[in-house]
């Protein structure tokens, strides 16, 4: 999903002169990137049931701040958790805009909308919603840390009826190693939902947390993370528990 994606920006230094520098071609402000996970993780739960996925965007980001997107992997939870009657849904697409600048040297923030699109042609069983959602959300950082609120805008979020207002707090710590083409990373989230599910008594919140590491080589960011949640088993369909720990491979190259 619209979750972290990484995006690879190379900066070449040389020694020229002044009107060389000026001539030099800009920056596109068109992006693409493509890649594929061994298991598709989103706020520490897979969306594969635990298979691989592939994956892909693009992004316009203007100089102002700001920019606009899309996204798209394969995924399966849908159909997996019975959430489906009739039809099938294993595409998602997520389009999102915001903006997001630089206050001071240190100190950065970005809003936005992000919807999530599940294509396909269903019926949801009883008791499910359609699984489209829409967030905003805010985030602000310092050097390496950023934390990002996302509040859900619609009745359902993600099939669960009647939980407009659940909303995710996210923690995040980058840190790249200098000259070393490595960034290792931290995240601490917490998934809160509001509205019937609480009123019945039956809250599927959770916390989720995972540490991670990655490396550019040439321009395929190889990356290694390890996810684990505290959710229930409210997220163990068929046997298999969405939010156990595991190790995910991924692969991403942007151009």
């Amino acid at each position: 999903m619209f979750k972290t994606k990484l995006l690879v920006i190379a900066l070449g230094a040389a020694f020229a002169l002044p009107a060389m520098a000026e001539d030099a071609p800009a920056a596109s402000p068109l992006s693409f990137n493509v890649g594929a996970v061994s298991n598709y993780i989103y706020r520490g739960l897979t969306q594969t049931s635990h298979k691989p996925a592939l994956q892909g965007g693009v992004d316009y980001a203007h100089a102002s701040g700001l920019y606009v997107g899309a996204w798209a992997s394969n995924v399966s939870w849908i159909k997996d958790s019975g959430a489906i009657a009739t039809g099938d849904s294993n595409i998602e697409l997520d389009t999102y805009f915001g903006f997001k600048n630089t206050v001071a040297t240190d100190f950065g923030y970005d809003v936005g909308y992000v919807r999530y699109n599940y294509l396909g042609t269903y019926t949801p069983a009883s008791g499910f919603n359609n699984a489209d959602t829409a967030e905003a959300y805010v985030a602000g950082s310092y050097k390496i840390v950023s934390l990002k609120y996302s509040y859900s805008l619609l009745d359902g979020f993600l099939t669960v009826p009647g939980t407009k207002g659940t909303n995710y707090i996210d923690l995040s710590v980058n840190y790249p190693l200098a000259d070393s083409g490595v960034t290792i990373g931290a995240h601490y989230g917490k998934q809160t939902f509001v509205g019937t599910t609480q009123s019945a008594g039956n809250d599927i919140g959770y916390s989720d947390y995972k540490l991670s590491a990655s490396k550019d080589f040439s321009g395929y960011v190889v990356g290694l993370a390890y996810t684990n949640t505290n959710a229930t088993a409210a997220w163990t369909y068929n046997g298999e528990q969405w939010g156990k720990s595991t190790v995910a491979l991924s692969v991403l190259h942007a151009f």
